[in-house]
């Protein structure tokens, strides 16, 4: 009887594997190096005044005594929220927002429908539609200023020959009115870039979709809402956004027109950090107010983009 030989299995010995180093190609290295002026650029104009602005927040930083500045902890933060034009800053901010925000979506909106259309001369319309995002926020705060003048602006000219009015309205030196005045210069200027945002929506939607949603009975409502508006959905929810971030930060028409004024009725925090610096020279107290602004707008941010789920498109 034939026994089985058993079976013997050689195994190599175990070599250590060598360590990969890393190493950066040809390739690499030339995009690296092309790179490097974009990056310094962002870093020297950017970030370090970022990171400058918020140190200052927490130092007795003015003009007056550069000698002895030193951290002071959280008393910049503390003067700037307990001081009485804090509350009506705040309010200002938030009716500059959310008012010139609803008419800029609404006038946006309407426009960018019309000009979907095909018509004659649309694209001179078109023109005229966008012509004010190509100016600059503080020469369309000029223009403003000038036709919100009491003594001889074209508003007060038109309303007194239509018989609104008895006596010229002081707009801009009333803070009743200042404040209207402001919001409706700043709904002007932002009109422009909702209607060409949501128009580049527009015209990417396929007519397809129009078409079937004709066939099985859809009517001009239920295909605007149905269609157009899940689809432009998207681009609605980040140009939003955007526009709150710019909104709040955006100081030039109001500063042009009324410079805060009168007595501080037109501040919102952007220009009430400018006029920190300008006529206080209090640099600590302007960046508490610049790390404020910060602070709400990440706020803002997160629960924006965790309520509509703009990360993932906009679908609800």
């Amino acid at each position: 009887m034939q026994t089985q030989k058993p079976i013997v299995i050689k195994t190599k010995p175990l070599v250590p594997e060598r360590k990969k180093t890393f190493r950066i190609s040809r390739e690499g290295a030339f995009i690296l190096l092309c790179l490097l002026p974009a990056l310094l650029f962002v870093s020297v104009f950017t970030y370090y005044p970022l990171l400058r602005g918020v140190i200052m927040s927490f130092q007795n930083y003015t003009l007056f005594d550069l000698l002895n500045i030193e951290f002071i902890g959280l008393d910049n933060f503390v003067n700037v929220v307990t001081s009485p034009e804090f509350p009506r800053v705040a309010m200002n901010s938030l009716y500059w927002v959310v008012i010139s925000l609803f008419f800029q979506l609404l006038f946006g909106f309407a426009l960018a429908l019309m000009m979907r259309r095909r018509f004659r001369g649309r694209g001179i319309y078109q023109a005229f539609v966008f012509f004010p995002w190509a100016m600059s926020g503080f020469l369309i705060g000029l223009i403003w200023r000038w036709m919100f003048n009491a003594q001889f602006g074209v508003i007060n000219d038109l309303l007194l020959r239509s018989g609104l009015i008895d006596a010229p309205i002081p707009f801009l030196a009333d803070g009743k009115w200042a404040m209207a005045a402001v919001i409706i210069a700043n709904i002007w200027y932002g009109v422009a870039f909702f209607a060409i945002m949501i128009l580049a929506a527009l015209q990417s939607i396929p007519e397809e979709l129009y078409e079937a949603a004709a066939m099985d009975g859809a009517g001009r409502f239920q295909q605007f809402w149905s269609v157009t508006l899940p689809y432009i959905m998207p681009t609605m929810l980040v140009t939003i956004l955007l526009r709150v971030i710019w909104i709040l930060n955006f100081p030039d028409i109001i500063y042009s027109m009324t410079n805060g004024g009168p007595a501080g009725s037109t501040h919102i925090f952007a220009t009430y950090m400018i006029d920190k610096v300008i006529f206080g020279q209090d640099y600590g107290q302007a960046s508490a107010i610049g790390v404020i602004i910060v602070l709400i707008l990440l706020l803002f941010t997160v629960f924006y983009v965790k309520a509509t789920k703009v990360e993932k498109g906009g679908d609800f």
